[in-house]
């Protein structure tokens, strides 16, 4: 028997026109991006169908914009392909702010108030740091000892830290932009693979972003969290939570904590996961879970061709 995860993305995943063809066919993915319109107060839709691209990237944009794409997803599989999230998932899991989407479908938070979360999560993040300041690179073919290296090498310069460590060899650092460019040169030197400074405009997951945690704490102590109805993997525990207040306390420490997708991928597979389903815009969950263990499966799901062949294959 099969024995599913379901995994929901990160930033860097969006694109202008995702999930248009799901709530042109489908009035219950365009009930989701609904919600979530109303909820924010504005016509998130419109810049997730139209763009432009720059509006969409903005993190205030791309964090709830990718959340409303997967639970538009998942919509269509509840309401429409009758599927029972309780019964054919085991664990959910999301990369940083996939985490909130992940607990959405468990019903763990209302889609109306993850949006807002990921609104005010979005806002926080880019104020937490002046534009230009901070940012990140993604080491490519290297461990996370000579990441850590790398760290510890370059402190003098700059603050960096591991921000994702993402398995198959992707390592991302985040922090002060000298300690970055230092980084950066120190990963050729070491002969890693390649090192690349990422189109990002703030170091997301370092101790940069304190003032964007103290922002979350506040807004996550009054926020409404239940426990899940599907176990979720948090990020910076990498393991199964189901207590709605270790929850609580794991999305307020994941604004400066890594992100350990490596960890939480080889967990989930330790707990019996063969099959990992990623749900909503584009595959990078599903590539990197065949990096970090090739003997399981991994599919995207993102369309309504990708829905009816999942379903069928139920």
């Amino acid at each position: 028997m099969t024995v599913y995860a379901f995994v929901f993305p990160g930033q860097g995943s969006q694109s202008v026109g995702m999930g248009q063809d799901l709530a042109q066919a489908f009035p219950a993915a365009r009930a989701v991006f609904e919600e979530v319109d109303e909820a924010l107060g504005e016509h998130l839709s419109k810049i997730i169908f139209e763009g432009p691209m720059d509006t969409l990237t903005s993190t205030e944009n791309a964090q709830p914009a990718l959340m409303a794409m997967s639970m538009a997803v998942l919509a269509v599989l509840e309401q429409d392909g009758g599927l029972d999230l309780a019964s054919k998932a085991t664990l959910l899991a999301g990369h940083s702010l996939g985490e909130y989407t992940a607990l959405a479908a468990g019903r763990a938070l209302g889609i109306a108030q993850a949006a807002k979360l990921l609104r005010l999560r979005g806002q926080a993040m880019q104020k937490a740091v002046p534009a230009g300041e901070g940012g990140m690179a993604a080491l490519i073919g290297a461990t996370l000892a000579q990441a850590e290296e790398i760290c510890q090498q370059v402190g003098k310069t700059g603050r960096v830290e591991i921000a994702n460590d993402n398995g198959g060899g992707q390592i991302v650092l985040s922090g002060a932009m000298a300690g970055i460019d230092a980084a950066i040169a120190l990963a050729k030197e070491m002969k890693i693979k390649r090192a690349v400074k990422l189109p990002v405009s703030a170091p997301f997951h370092s101790s940069l972003m304190k003032p964007a945690e103290d922002v979350m704490a506040e807004a996550l102590a009054d926020a409404d969290i239940a426990a899940p109805i599907v176990p979720v993997i948090a990020n910076v525990t990498a393991a199964r939570e189901t207590d709605a207040d270790t929850i609580r306390r794991n999305l307020v420490q994941q604004v400066t904590g890594r992100v350990r997708w490596h960890e939480s991928v080889s967990a989930m597979v330790g707990m019996g996961i063969d099959t990992f389903v990623e749900i909503g815009a584009g595959k990078v969950l599903s590539g990197l879970v065949r990096r970090i263990d090739p003997e399981v499966s991994a599919l995207s799901i993102g369309t309504p061709a990708d829905i009816d062949a999942f379903l069928k294959s139920l």
